[in-house]
Order: C-alpha cells, then structure tokens, then sequence
C-alpha cells in the first residue's frame, strides 16, 4: 500500500508541475519548459514598418538568424508606411499563436492598438529601435537615438562653428526622428542663441521618404539663393536626396552633410568627399540582443544579464529600455568600423 501511495503521489506531483508550467503568468502570457519547447518552438512575431531601405533588410535577416540560432521561429511581415496594414498583419500574426510580437512601429501613436490586441491574448511586446507610444509595451530596445542627433551636429559645428544651416528631418510620425531632432538643437541651441548660427530652413520628410527630402532641399536652396553652409539630415536616405539637389547645383562636396545608418551608398559619398559624416548603429548588436531579449521574455526568463536597462518615457510609461551606443564615421575612421565590424565589406568603396 505505502509503495502505492508514493506512486499516486508522484503522479499527482508530475501533473502539478505540468499544470504549473502552462499557468499564465501576472501579465497573461504562458511559460513554457524545455521539453515543451522542443516539441512547439517559440514564435516570434517581427511586424516592420518597411524594407525599402538597406538597413532594414539587415535588421530583418539578421533578427532573423539571431532568434533562430536559439531555436525559435520567426514570422516577419513588413507594412510599407501602411498603418492599417501594419495592424492587420500584427493581428494575423496574434491569431496565428506567435508567443511575442516584435514591432517597428511605422506610426509611433496608431501602433498603440496592436499592443492592446497582443496584451488581450496574452502575449508580450518588444518595441525595436523605433519606440511604441502611449502603450504599456514590455520592453524598448534601440540605439540612444538622442545622442545619435548630438554626435550629428557636434562633427558638422566643428567643421561650420558659424553659419545658415538647414534642417532635414525624418518621419515626423517617427519617434526615433523627434529624438534625433531634439539631440541636434541640444548642440546647435547654444550657437543659435549667441548668434553664430540661424537655422534657415527646418522640414520634416514625410515616411522619410527621400523625393520629400530633396523637395525640400530645393525649397531651402531657392529661398536663401543658395547661399547654404551646413546641412544635417536625419538618415543616410535623405542625405543622399540633399546631395543630388546640391550636384545640380554644383554645390556638392563644398557644404558639409551629415546623415545616419552608414548605408553603403552614404560610405561611398563620404569616401568621394560629398557626404561628411554618418553614424553608425551596429545592427548585428542590435538584432542580437533583440532576439536573446524577445526569447526570454516569450518564455518568461530574466533579461539581466543582456545589459544595462534605463528607462524611457512614452507617454503611458516608463518603458524599461536598452539602449546602445551610436559611432560616428567619417573618411578618417572607416576601417575601424564598418569594416573591421563586417557591416561593409572594403573592397565595395574603396
């Protein structure tokens, strides 16, 4: 009878364990074990605004080999600027039983909803580089994109210390370019305010699309006669718009821009002397952090040991955010860089 009993006892014991390892967590979503996750791999959601540009083709295939690398699969749809589309794919992807959603939001403010929606069933979400606003998101995970507008306008005032500056913005629906925006004036206030600099001309690209960008180019050539000193753009896409406009008017290579991504197109202007600097974001780094962090938060793990964690306001609250380091590139330093990191390869530009 007592070895009957211990027996029953076991049982009941091994069920509880069981029981207990699909049981929701505070916040609804399930904890799975290993033996589990070896028969119903973790899926991960990755819901992008866009793959238009160069970087975020990288961010996508190399999201992608990072969450695989530990044995998880990944869905990636991408958006194109379209809300309602990036909604509906978020959506898709929640019936379809991700176990955490990944999203670069293409609307800071609309992206809100699809939050509400993953939270409604049970599954978490990483806002990545581009930060969810007013949304109760678990994690924020990016480059310190105010500091990447610091770095901007500290190497174009150190060239041009006095001086018409133009402004070319990003998305403004974009929280990554108001925090670029806000880094750069941080620099440029100061001088503004001594009256070493006017800031001539300041625009937005709408979806950071470059045709905006040089029409706006235009408009700030044509309405100071093209009498410009420094331009600062907000990535790498329209700085290469700004630079078309100025080779039409003979201008490129003599006005310092600045741009952001150390897109290969960008390393080739800066080798040729028409860009002036870029900032280079690691996206390996990124990625693969991104992917470590949304693995263990779909299985309910601990995210200590992947780095320092502050917090980011966006609006509802105060995100816990890892946030990494921006470098800035020029002609001096390409190879310690972008190269030597593998992001390009030498014999590309040079």
């Amino acid at each position: 009878m007592l070895v009957l009993f211990l027996i029953l006892l076991g049982c009941e014991e091994q069920q509880n364990q069981n029981n207990d390892s699909k049981a929701p967590s505070k916040t609804g979503s399930y904890t799975l074990n290993d033996e589990q996750l070896v028969e119903n791999p973790i899926k991960i959601g990755f819901a992008m605004d866009t793959l238009t540009e160069e970087r975020w083709v990288k961010d996508r295939d190399l999201f992608k080999e990072s969450v695989e690398a530990l044995g998880a699969e990944v869905e990636v749809m991408a958006s194109h600027g379209d809300d309602a589309l990036q909604i509906w794919q978020a959506e898709t992807m929640i019936s379809q039983g991700i176990d955490l959603l990944v999203i670069v939001p293409h609307n800071a403010e609309s992206t809100a909803a699809i939050v509400e929606k993953a939270h409604s069933a049970g599954i978490k979400v990483v806002s990545y580089d581009r930060l969810v606003k007013n949304a109760e998101v678990e994690m924020y995970v990016s480059y310190d994109n105010e500091q990447v507008g610091v770095l901007q306008a500290q190497a174009i005032t150190e060239l041009v210390p006095k001086g018409k500056y133009v402004y070319i913005g990003g998305a403004e629906t974009d929280n990554n370019a108001h925090m670029a925006k806000k880094g750069v004036f941080e620099v440029l206030q100061p001088l503004i305010d001594k009256g070493d600099i006017t800031v001539v001309f300041d625009q937005w690209t709408k979806d950071w699309v470059p045709t905006y960008a040089k029409e706006n180019m235009r408009i700030a050539l044509d309405a100071n006669h093209n009498d410009i000193d420094a331009v600062i753009a907000a990535n790498d896409a329209t700085a290469g718009a700004v630079i078309e406009v100025l080779e039409e008017r003979g201008l490129a290579g003599k006005i310092p821009v600045a741009g952001q991504d150390a897109d290969l197109a960008a390393v080739q202007r800066i080798v040729e002397g028409k860009q002036t600097m870029t900032i280079y974001k690691p996206i390996k780094e990124l990625t693969k952090i991104a992917g470590e962090l949304a693995f263990k938060l779909a299985k309910g793990e601990g995210i200590e040991d992947l780095g320092e964690v502050v917090k980011v306001n966006n609006g509802k609250m105060e995100v816990p955010s890892i946030l990494l380091s921006p470098t800035v590139v020029t002609q001096t330093n390409i190879e310690e860089t972008i190269i030597a990191d593998g992001f390009h390869l030498k014999e590309m530009f040079i």
